[in-house]
């Protein structure tokens, strides 16, 4: 399963990458998206699964911190992307005719990059 979830967060990534018809705001988030996905998944899984190649349970306290903070950084990162996602959806539903003016390159570049800052800080 964490195979199958890095290979398709990654297939998403470059299909979006590789299509110059998939450059709009919405897919430009989705590949965000996908990113954080790929790593929030790689916080946990990989330290999981070598525990159970090793039937070992125990965790050292600074691994431990470490992978908490990674961890809520990616969740709170995946929930802020999603609302910025929302945020995309209400400008092209509500505001059609002024969508590409509002939701341009230098935007979403902007609501990217604090949804890491404030994930980072929190």
């Amino acid at each position: 399963m964490y195979l199958i979830t890095v290979v398709g967060n990654l297939l998403i990534i470059l299909t979006i990458i590789s299509d110059a018809n998939l450059h709009t705001p919405m897919y430009f988030f989705l590949s965000n998206l996908s990113f954080v996905d790929i790593c929030f998944v790689s916080t946990t899984v990989p330290k999981m699964l070598v525990n159970i190649q090793t039937k070992r349970k125990s965790i050292s306290y600074a691994d431990c911190i470490t992978q908490m903070y990674f961890f809520l950084i990616f969740v709170e990162l995946d929930n802020f992307l999603l609302a910025v996602m929302a945020y995309d959806r209400y400008v092209a539903i509500c505001h059609p005719l002024h969508y590409t003016g509002i939701m341009n390159r230098r935007l979403c570049g902007f609501l990217v990059l604090v949804c890491w800052i404030v994930s980072v800080l929190h």
